[in-house]
């Protein structure tokens, strides 16, 4: 219960985030809930593996490799369920509890939050990159045509 929970939270975030995007079809939507529930149970099942950033990181290659899969599936854009499925990793509490700490005068602990957010946030961008590169620089496999020699 104390990962199944967590997963449809950060499924529904997903669908949530999916449609704000105005995404039509419901099978991106879904597509969209399962990346985002995936990026949040290997992000869960690292914890003790690692810290918070490298969990992050983890999960955002899973998703980011989960949102290349869905854009050969559906032949749409990988960003499309890249974004909608990043989002239950988004420091969003620790970006508020950063400018608290800035509001009450607190340097310390502005500076400590500060850090840990900026370096979730590159985590985040440096998985979702390695991911889309790896599969730019990947040969493409090239179509034969019905009845032909391929060549």
């Amino acid at each position: 219960m104390e990962t199944c929970l967590p997963c449809l939270y950060a499924a529904l975030t997903s669908i949530g985030f999916a449609m704000v995007f105005e995404l039509r079809r419901w099978q991106h939507i879904l597509a969209a809930g399962f990346a985002g529930t995936a990026g949040w149970l290997v992000y869960l099942l690292t914890a003790d593996a690692m810290g918070v950033v490298g969990r992050n990181f983890v999960a955002t290659v899973a998703v980011a490799i989960l949102a290349e899969i869905f854009a050969r599936i559906f032949k749409s854009p990988a960003t499309v369920f890249l974004i909608t499925g990043i989002i239950p990793l988004v420091p969003g509490g620790g970006l508020y509890y950063t400018m608290d700490a800035l509001i009450d005068g607190n340097m310390a602990l502005f500076a400590q939050r500060g850090v840990e957010a900026a370096s979730i946030a590159g985590a985040i961008a440096a998985g979702s990159s390695l991911v889309s590169s790896v599969v730019r620089i990947l040969p493409k496999r090239k179509r034969v045509p019905a009845g032909g020699t391929g060549k």
